[in-house]
């Protein structure tokens, strides 16, 4: 009899709405967890700061830099309109095609020069990226950068203090 009464405690327990209760918590938990989302991604998209750079690939390569193991990291950069990226430096050389937009950038002491979609642009390995900006206040720009580096770098791209 105690076994009955025991499980007619317990049908009685989950039937008091805990899982109705727990099913809107991890409801309310979701939709908050969206909310930061969203609201993260649409920080990354507007103003001047860091501009949106997604990994396409990442590949260890046979030939040496500098001396060093070698490693190509293939990223799109999305700058949206009128955004301005902070000042930094790549830990090796770059690569940079223009995929759609326009592209103002100057490194170190280098006039602003702009590139249009179907064009390449070089970065010497530790130079410093001024200028790296969407000049259009209309429409998105998207790069496809390649950028060689030693295999035990930890982060290709150095922000600048003192220039963000």
């Amino acid at each position: 009899m105690k076994y009955v009464k025991d499980a007619d405690r317990s049908i009685q327990f989950l039937s008091s709405g805990f899982f109705h209760n727990l099913a809107l918590s991890m409801t309310a938990l979701a939709i908050c967890a969206a909310i930061g989302v969203v609201g993260t991604t649409l920080a990354q998209h507007t103003g001047n700061g860091h501009v949106k750079s997604t990994e396409l690939s990442q590949r260890d390569i046979v030939e040496k830099l500098d001396g060093k193991d070698a490693r190509a990291t293939v990223r799109e950069v999305t700058i949206g309109p009128g955004q301005t990226d902070s000042a930094h430096r790549h830990t090796g050389p770059v690569f940079g095609y223009v995929l759609e937009g326009e592209y103002e950038h100057a490194m170190d002491e280098e006039p602003v020069k702009t590139y249009k979609a179907g064009e390449t642009f070089y970065e010497p390995s530790g130079a410093v990226h001024r200028v790296a900006r969407n000049p259009n206040s209309k429409n998105r720009t998207r790069l496809l950068a390649v950028i060689l580096h030693p295999r035990d770098t930890k982060e290709v791209t150095i922000r600048e203090k003192g220039m963000e």
